[in-house]
């Protein structure tokens, strides 16, 4: 059985989604508000929130670093300062640490360069994210591989090929992985482009992985379409306010939306049900009501034989279920039989 256990809980074919709230920079660089999601989180009913960590002298080149970036969305005059202001240290990470141990929520983060996962391995990160961007950054992949903690990998813009590669630049590392299925779109707006059927197409590929999906649209129903496909661990972008500076909170679940996403993907699994079909405890009232049975159509005498004309099918349905009409036809009554009286194979010569 495919399964893997994601800071001390267990994933697999038969359980529940794995559900991480993805806040990547939607705290805006403040230790205040990413506590606050945190909280949020959990009370939602997520079991992980993610974070993203960049090292960015060492990621952009200096061009793009020191580039102007003035939009409504920057926190910073270049670009290189905006994103040093959604960065958190050393001593916030341990903060956030502790206040996600003390929620009982597991914290991760997505490394996007070797400094940054070096930064994450001192602080014994329980799991690590790999960015979609990053698919095919196999010296990366190897890297965090030898980290030894399980590996969740996004697959945006990859094809299988690019899949298989990555796959197999890990797996002999560390088998410990996670592979979903995304679209490396901000908000994915065409349906089309989900494309979730890869969640199957990734669970015969590779049968030994739990598979999931990084969702991108701005609703809920497609993780739960994932999951009845096997999709087992669902990552969504999380904010407190959807109208808050930044490019991910419009298209991220608000407290209400998370809350519904793990209420119904919790649903979705006992709705599955084992896949054997059999008449419900809970079906018996109604359906004594509403099924049906063979009766006398009249006030028949002991001897008669019984033709389709003395045979009525009515409700409640207890008695001999209408499949038995072939049954009796032709068979004389062993004694009379009043009009809507059952007629039983014991009352049959």
């Amino acid at each position: 059985m495919r399964e893997i256990i994601l800071d001390g809980v267990r994933v697999a074919d038969d359980t529940d989604a794995y559900v991480i709230a993805e806040i990547g920079h939607n705290h805006q660089g403040d230790l205040r508000i990413a506590k606050e999601m945190f909280t949020t989180a959990k009370e939602c009913g997520a079991n992980a929130v993610k974070l993203q960590k960049r090292h960015n002298k060492s990621l952009f080149t200096r061009q793009l670093y020191d580039a102007p970036y003035t939009g409504e969305n920057s926190y910073g005059p270049t670009y290189g300062q905006h994103r040093e202001a959604l960065e958190f240290n050393t001593d916030q990470y341990r903060e956030l640490q502790a206040h996600a141990r003390d929620l009982g929520l597991a914290m991760f983060s997505t490394a996007f360069d070797f400094e940054s996962a070096d930064f994450l391995a001192k602080l014994d990160m329980p799991m690590y994210k790999i960015a979609s961007a990053d698919l095919n950054n196999t010296p990366l992949l190897r890297h965090i591989a030898a980290i030894g903690k399980p590996m969740i990998l996004s697959t945006g813009g990859g094809t299988l090929a690019d899949v298989r590669r990555a796959v197999d630049a890990i797996m002999p590392i560390n088998p410990q992985l996670v592979i979903l299925q995304c679209t490396a779109c901000y908000p994915v707006e065409n349906y089309e482009d989900m494309n979730i059927a890869v969640v199957d197409t990734f669970r015969r590929e590779f049968p030994d992985n739990v598979i999931g999906l990084s969702d991108h649209e701005s609703g809920i129903a497609m993780a739960l379409v994932a999951f009845t496909l096997g999709g087992r661990v669902v990552e969504k972008h999380f904010t407190l306010n959807r109208a808050w500076r930044g490019t991910d909170h419009a298209f991220s679940l608000a407290p209400t939306g998370l809350r519904r996403l793990v209420r119904n993907l919790r649903r979705a699994r006992v709705a599955l049900g084992d896949g054997v079909k059999r008449r419900l405890p809970s079906e018996e009232r109604p359906l004594y009501k509403m099924s049906k049975k063979l009766v006398a159509a009249r006030d028949l005498p002991a001897g008669h034989v019984l033709t389709r004309q003395d045979v009525a099918i009515k409700s409640p349905g207890d008695g001999l279920a209408p499949y038995e009409l072939d049954a009796v036809l032709g068979r004389a009554l062993a004694q009379p039989l009043a009009e809507d009286a059952n007629i039983t194979f014991e009352g049959l010569k």
